[in-house]
């Protein structure tokens, strides 16, 4: 049985992982972390947990997590795994950080995009990016992960076979994506209170994302150059999801674009056997009620002929595969089981 801490249990992220941590036949949770709820039951935090889990909660001391568990699950803010992992951290155990720690290769573009310090630079190149579909080999020997985010997720998986096969041409790509309000955290903020957000939407952090580097660092090893796109995300009135819709202009190749039994093959050929992706029918596109609650991927796209572009869609659920779902598929090929263990979960429909 794999021993399981988390670090920040009570936030969205955190009490997630612990939802599908327990019923996972493998793994069972033994630290519920949280600096706002040291001492309280987790299922009075949480009242989904009640007569569930009688756990209390636990501060972040990683240190002594490291010697109770074999894996710690940091569900926290920037900068804070970066300031708890050393090596003696390390050598007890694996980290799973669902922050963006560890996520970017070049510091100082950490540095600038989340305008803070970064705490331990030693491990950045260490770290492996955990987008499972893509990087499950590097996954199974590394110490430390780094859980891709939720926009960056659904982002880069919606375009990284048209990207890989050189099928569209990355200096017009355009992304837009939309989610719902838990992906800013359980957080107090004006902006995310229900009256302001109920019946509106609104694009925010326009050109300036912090999930725009990531995106274009990941693309661009697909690619096997730089990528320079736009990203636009915006705040719509629902829980859970995202979605995201991608444009670019389809490449030429002897003379002729791309078709549509092209652009699925593609697909086909890196995300065939991939139990968390859907590629869906023609003229069939994502929705976000379909995969809400589950660990899946839903992928659809469309060429117009009419201008030479394509228009991809990819739906997530940002908790689950954008987050905690992901975040356990590392741990299971960290620990060699099942990649679908503890979540071969149906979508929530209604």
């Amino acid at each position: 049985m794999i021993k399981v801490g988390i670090i920040g249990a009570t936030g969205y992220a955190g009490a997630e992982i612990a939802r599908l941590l327990h019923f996972h036949p493998q793994a069972q949770v033994v630290w519920y972390g949280s600096r706002s709820y040291i001492d309280e039951k987790f299922g009075s935090v949480y009242g989904n947990f009640f007569k569930l889990v009688d756990a209390k909660c636990m501060d972040d001391n990683m240190e002594e997590l490291a010697e109770q568990v074999d894996v710690i699950f940091t569900a926290t803010p920037q900068g804070l795994c970066a300031s708890l992992v050393n090596e003696n951290v390390l050598n007890k155990v694996k980290v799973i950080d669902l922050s963006a720690d560890f996520r970017l290769k070049d510091v100082s573009v950490y540095e600038k995009w989340y305008k803070i310090e970064h705490k331990a630079p030693q491990y950045i190149d260490e770290a492996v990016y955990g987008l499972c579909e893509i990087n499950r080999d590097s996954i199974k020997n590394a110490r430390i992960i780094a859980n891709p985010g939720c926009y960056t997720t659904c982002s880069i998986l919606t375009a990284y076979p048209l990207v890989k096969e050189g099928l569209i041409d990355t200096d017009t790509l355009i992304i837009d994506a939309l989610s719902g309000v838990s992906g800013a955290g359980r957080g107090a903020k004006v902006a995310n209170l229900y009256c302001e957000v109920n019946e509106s939407a609104k694009p925010y952090g326009v050109a300036v994302h912090r999930h725009t580097p990531e995106i274009e660092e990941q693309l661009s090893y697909a690619a096997g150059r730089g990528v320079l796109l736009n990203f636009t995300p915006h705040l719509v009135p629902m829980n859970r999801g995202i979605l995201a819709t991608e444009y670019a202009s389809l490449v030429k190749k002897d003379g002729k674009l791309p078709s549509a039994q092209d652009i699925r093959a593609a697909y086909e050929k890196y995300y065939g056997k991939e139990k968390f992706i859907r590629l869906l029918d023609d003229g069939v596109y994502p929705e976000t009620r379909w995969v809400e609650g589950s660990n899946f991927v839903d992928l659809g796209f469309k060429i117009d002929e009419r201008t030479g572009r394509i228009i991809m869609m990819g739906t997530i659920d940002n908790l689950v595969k954008g987050a905690a779902g992901q975040a356990v598929q590392n741990m299971n090929i960290l620990f060699g089981l099942d990649e679908s263990m503890g979540l071969d979960l149906v979508p929530c429909f209604p």
